[in-house]
């Protein structure tokens, strides 16, 4: 259960960061463009959104700390897996579980020092420099991405340990829609 709403909130924080930068981005160039057409100048020029730029950046680099624990857990992280799939099965499970646990280690040092890091900030008066947030609601990504991500490769490696598979990503395979075989669209040339 924990899990499951685990999977969802992680989902749906880099849907929604993903959503709103795009849109955000949208209305910036929108109103960029917009401010010239001259009945509309009047309405538009007091409308500030220097701040938009800045907004988009933290809210992209919040996605992809979450997004990167999301990556563990299905299996889309790129990896050069050439060499261990010729491995011995006793060698290639060693092998990954090393990669696992080392990956673990990593994330789970950067998110200690990056949880330090925004301790240290959280007793400053640091803003930045458009939105005057407080630096240190801007750097939480830092700890809390690398502990998920942390979290996703102990719990990658825990079923790897038990059941001998990984995550596998397949690009084919659309959530809700099951498609068989005698369903598939048939490619044909011609115009």
């Amino acid at each position: 259960m924990f899990l499951r709403i685990l999977d969802r909130l992680e989902e749906t924080i880099i849907a929604a960061l993903m959503g709103a930068a795009t849109v955000l981005t949208f209305l910036t160039v929108a109103h960029r463009f917009l401010v010239n057409v001259p009945f509309l100048y009047p309405i538009l020029f007091p409308i500030r959104l220097a701040w938009s730029q800045e907004l988009c950046i933290y809210m992209f680099i919040w996605m992809a700390k979450f997004g990167a624990a999301y990556g563990v857990r299905t299996g889309i992280h790129v990896g050069v897996d050439v060499l261990i799939k010729r491995l011995h099965d006793p060698w290639r499970k060693g092998v990954i579980l090393f990669g696992l646990l080392g990956g673990a280690l990593f994330t789970a040092i950067v998110g200690t020092m990056g949880a330090k890091f925004v301790i240290e900030l959280m007793s400053t008066d640091q803003v930045s420099p458009d939105l005057e947030l407080p630096s240190w609601i801007v750097y939480a990504c830092i700890p809390l991405g690398s502990y998920l991500m942390c979290f996703r490769f102990l719990q990658v490696c825990w079923s790897f340990w038990k059941n001998g598979e990984l995550p596998h990503h397949d690009a084919t395979n659309v959530e809700g829609i099951e498609v068989t075989s005698a369903e598939a669209p048939i490619a044909t040339g011609g115009a």
